[in-house]
């Protein structure tokens, strides 16, 4: 007889800290490792370290990580925070160029679309239970892209 998985999801709200992303990075190795996906670790860990970063670096609030399966081995990374404005890439607009080779910032957003099987955002602009604020997120499944 077949089992099927239950799906699950995680809400993870992490307070305006610099250490937050890496504790979010730590409960997303091992949320992956308890749903028996840790082969989808190395991307969705990439996926959040960028998403988290850029919630960090570009926004003044709280933000979260959220988890959830999306298909059988598969997981939706998301990160939540109280800015309403998207970034490029995420409205269906393209990135532009890659920054150069010694360019400190810039790469974020076009690893995420890289690695990813799939981007979108959804902007909350109703307060109450959402807060405002936007959730982009990056859906990654068992296989690799590269």
């Amino acid at each position: 007889m077949a089992t099927v998985s239950p799906s699950w999801n995680y809400t993870l709200h992490l307070p305006r800290d610099p250490r937050a992303p890496g504790i979010a990075r730590g409960a997303l190795r091992l949320i992956l490792a308890a749903h028996e996906v840790p082969d989808l670790t190395p991307t969705a860990e990439l996926l959040a370290a960028e998403l988290l970063a850029n919630s960090h670096l570009h926004t003044e609030g709280a933000y979260a990580l959220r988890l959830m399966s999306t298909r059988p081995r598969g997981v939706r990374v998301a990160v939540w925070d109280t800015d309403p404005r998207v970034p490029p890439g995420f409205k269906g607009d393209p990135l532009g160029a890659t920054p150069p080779a010694d360019a400190e910032n810039g790469r974020g957003l076009h690893l995420v679309r890289a690695c990813a099987d799939d981007v979108g955002v959804s902007v909350l602009r109703y307060l109450g239970a959402s807060r405002g604020g936007k959730l982009l997120w990056a859906d990654c499944g068992g296989e690799t892209k590269w």
